[in-house]
């Protein structure tokens, strides 16, 4: 049996009974957290949306949409032999030779590609406008403002020692390149709740996090029913046997060495819940699943 440690949060905002406080790596739904902190420093004009960035052909926006071109890592054999090895993190000019930031798979815009890379460029962007590391710029724009005490980023492999799944202690996040957040799984599903739902952004900040971009339908072996993607969000609709229609969701699953996660919220509803959800292994349908489960209990009627 598959154990699940999970949290939700109700229409109110307040957290179900049992919410876990186990600590978990966030993966890349810190993706969604670089977004919102990306999006307050726009707000208050120390970084531009839509002016390209410096000498590169690509908007921060287009960044943070995956619609920038940019490559990614996750298909590079050096890297996962390098992580396998316990080899230290490449350093930025390293990973650039291996995925040249410009050398596009297609004019910014015009397609939609995953990046991490994408995010490191958007990290370092944060920092440069902030005059900090993004720990300190995480904390300081988005963590402490939701009222989270506890998550953190990674920065070393002794952080990773704190969470709960055995598997993945020993690894080094400088290996995620924008950089992992770790805390509880309640604190997970209550940022996103409060990201959406509170005084965080302004709303034209949220509509921009939340402003689709569709990608495709079903994913086999996943709930998903249609996909697409906003800013530092997975966006689209979910389905389960005993639902006569998808729900809306937003949010974004999380997946690396030893554990996979879901967190989302359900939209275009008056009573929305958010869950999040972290399982060990690989299978993110089996936590997005599950999130979709907490999502439509009796609550969210």
């Amino acid at each position: 049996m598959t154990v699940s440690y999970e949290a939700a949060v109700n229409a109110e905002g307040g957290l179900e009974r049992d919410a876990s406080r186990a600590i978990v790596p966030w993966w890349s739904f810190t993706k969604t957290l670089i977004a919102a902190c990306a999006l307050r420093l726009a707000e208050d004009g120390h970084l531009a949306l839509d002016r390209p960035l410096l000498d590169l052909p690509y908007t921060l926006r287009q960044l943070l949409q995956h619609r920038a071109g940019i490559g990614n890592y996750g298909g590079l054999r050096d890297y996962h032999e390098a992580v396998a090895r316990g080899d230290a993190p490449w350093s930025d000019d390293e990973l650039f030779a291996r995925v040249p930031a410009d050398r596009l798979l297609f004019p910014p815009g015009t397609g939609w590609s995953y990046s991490n890379v994408g995010y490191l460029i958007v990290r370092r962007a944060i920092e440069g406008a902030c005059g900090s590391g993004l720990d300190e710029a995480l904390r300081g724009l988005v963590l402490a403002p939701l009222g989270l005490g506890v998550a953190r980023l990674a920065e070393t492999a002794a952080d990773m020692r704190l969470i709960v799944f055995g598997t993945g202690r020993d690894y080094d996040p400088g290996w995620v390149f924008h950089g992992v957040v770790i805390g509880p799984v309640a604190e997970a599903a209550l940022a996103l709740h409060r990201l959406l739902d509170g005084g965080l952004l302004t709303p034209a900040s949220r509509a921009a996090l939340l402003d689709r971009h569709p990608i495709g339908g079903a994913l086999e072996g996943r709930p998903w029913t249609t996909t697409g993607h906003g800013l530092g969000l997975m966006t689209g609709t979910m389905i389960r046997p005993e639902m006569a229609e998808p729900l809306p969701v937003a949010g974004h699953s999380a997946g690396g060495p030893g554990s996979v996660g879901a967190v989302y919220r359900s939209v275009g509803r008056n009573r929305a819940r958010t869950a999040a959800v972290f399982v060990a292994g690989s299978d993110e349908g089996i936590a997005e699943d599950r999130a979709l489960a907490l999502l439509i209990d009796a609550g969210a009627a």
